[in-house]
Parts: structure tokens; C-alpha cells; sequence
């Protein structure tokens, strides 16, 4: 998924959350999985690490689908990986 915008509530939670853009576009671009949560909003979600020492984190990034450009709506990191794994 190229086309895509972030939106202000995104960009609020990526600084509150110290998670780059780059990280966003990583999981959006090659998730490890995807899902649909309703009709037009998917998660895209993959492990990734952080801090020192390192630590896997699972990135959850939550997208409009229905709408062109598409829009991020939300981001968080949990190291509750194995609960939203799929």
C-alpha cells in the first residue's frame, strides 16, 4: 500500500508512543499480517525491535481502506505479541 496519508490523531500517538514514520511505513508496506477489523478498516501488524537492549514489539497500525488516499488512524507498539498474533 503506496498511497496513504497520516492523520493528525496518528501523528499525536506515533510521538506519544516514539514510533518513526519510518516504522509506520515498514508495517504498512510488508505486514506480517493483516486483517480486517469492519468493513473498510484493516490492521496491519509485524514485529519489530526497539530500544537498547533490544526488544520485539508488536507494531499494530490501523487503516481506512475505503477511502483514497487511504488513512492511518492509529498506531501503538504492545510486547503482548503472542495475544494479538494470529
Amino acid at each position: 500500500m503506496a498511497n496513504y496519508i497520516l492523520t493528525d490523531h496518528a501523528l499525536k500517538q506515533m510521538q506519544r508512543r516514539d514510533i518513526s514514520e519510518e516504522d509506520v511505513k515498514k508495517v504498512i508496506t510488508s505486514p506480517e499480517q493483516k486483517f480486517d477489523i469492519r468493513e473498510g478498516r484493516c490492521i496491519f501488524q509485524s514485529r519489530l525491535s526497539f530500544e537498547k537492549p533490544t526488544r520485539i514489539y508488536l507494531v499494530r497500525v490501523f487503516v481506512d481502506v475505503d477511502r483514497e488516499p487511504k488513512e492511518v488512524v492509529t498506531v501503538y507498539r504492545t510486547s503482548k505479541v503472542e495475544k494479538y498474533w494470529r
